[in-house]
């Protein structure tokens, strides 16, 4: 699965819950866009702030969002991006700022955004002691699906979500990912043109989770927005742009290949070595080494010159007996962009 942002991207044809684009399959049609959404822009965010007594959860956050776009919210737990979503459903109030969501203010008419959006919160969100289809039933009832259409609108979610042999199977005993796509497929009953997904695949195995990201990606196709934070830094590049978000601020935002050439002016190692630890330590303030950080089973250190910087490890290391296993100059993932990031961050603070 490649970036979207990067060239290319993933192929959503073939995708496990044969869900067709617009206007295909079961009556799902094409998103048209909610109402006063203007220059296909689908979510436009000026300064917004959110504060909880003395304490600042969204610090002056600015972003805009395009119709059909999937932007990604990328950050560790407790960046603000809950919170920031919250507010653009129409859940919280803001401090300060203003945001519109389909053209829709969310300060003064939140009760009209959550009537054309659909929300998948980070915890699993229907009812385990309902069946499958009573789910659907019941979320259809709440989303004001007309009744000559819920038939068809049923059909739909149990195909896309690959449930169509489990209509009747209790909610509490499908596995994880399928009750993320069940929870998917609920969202989009109303056919909202923006959805909110915070963090929907947290917890749900790597396979699962290529799988639902194959779901975003043809409802995308279909023209409706997505709005998806996560943590996992690997589903950061399967967004069309995104922004990291650290203590409450942006601190970067772009289409993954844009920032990953913001560290232009840096190189990356990719080390492995008898004692990763004492790799860790010894080079803790080595001269040329901006910073090192553990991925998978080896070391990714940023340096200024990877040329010049690989023997003066190499000697390094083996003045204190520690066998150097690999080392070579790799591209950076996004995890190596994030990690830079926060570093740069930290050191402005100081």
């Amino acid at each position: 699965m490649n970036a979207a942002g990067g060239g290319s991207r993933m192929n959503a044809a073939g995708g496990g819950a044969g869900m067709s684009t617009a206007g295909g399959g079961a009556g799902m049609n094409s998103a048209g866009g909610g109402a006063g959404m203007n220059d296909g822009i689908a979510v436009e965010v000026h300064d917004l702030v959110k504060r909880f007594g003395s304490f600042v959860a969204v610090d002056h956050v600015s972003l805009s969002v395009g119709r059909g776009e999937i932007f990604g919210f990328l950050g560790p737990n407790g960046a603000g991006k809950s919170t920031t979503i919250r507010m653009l459903c129409g859940l919280l109030t803001p401090t300060e700022g203003t945001a519109r969501v389909g053209g829709f203010d969310v300060a003064t008419e939140s009760e009209s955004i959550k009537r054309s959006i659909g929300y998948m919160s980070q915890k699993f969100s229907l009812y385990d002691d309902l069946e499958v289809g009573e789910n659907i039933e019941f979320f259809s009832g709440i989303y004001g699906v007309p009744r000559e259409l819920r038939a068809a609108r049923r059909d739909y979610v149990l195909k896309m979500a690959g449930l169509e042999e489990r209509r009747h199977t209790m909610t509490r005993l499908l596995p994880g990912g399928l009750k993320q796509r069940l929870a998917l497929g609920c969202a989009i009953l109303h056919e909202p043109p923006i959805l909110f997904l915070d963090e929907p695949t947290s917890g749900v195995d790597p396979i699962a989770r290529r799988d639902f990201w194959e779901l975003i990606y043809q409802l995308s196709e279909a023209g409706r927005t997505i709005f998806v934070s996560t943590h996992y830094m690997d589903e950061a590049e399967y967004c069309h742009r995104l922004a990291l978000m650290y203590s409450g601020r942006i601190i970067a935002l772009g289409a993954p290949a844009e920032l990953k050439r913001s560290l232009i002016g840096y190189h990356l190692l990719m080390i492995e070595t008898s004692d990763p630890l004492g790799t860790m330590k010894a080079l803790d303030g080595f001269d040329g080494v901006h910073d090192v950080a553990v991925f998978g089973g080896g070391l990714h250190v940023t340096v200024d010159d990877s040329v010049a910087a690989a023997p003066l490890i190499r000697e390094r290391l083996g003045s204190l007996a520690i066998e150097v296993r690999r080392l070579e100059s790799i591209e950076p993932s996004m995890e190596d962009v994030f990690v830079a990031m926060i570093e740069r961050e930290e050191r402005r603070a100081a």
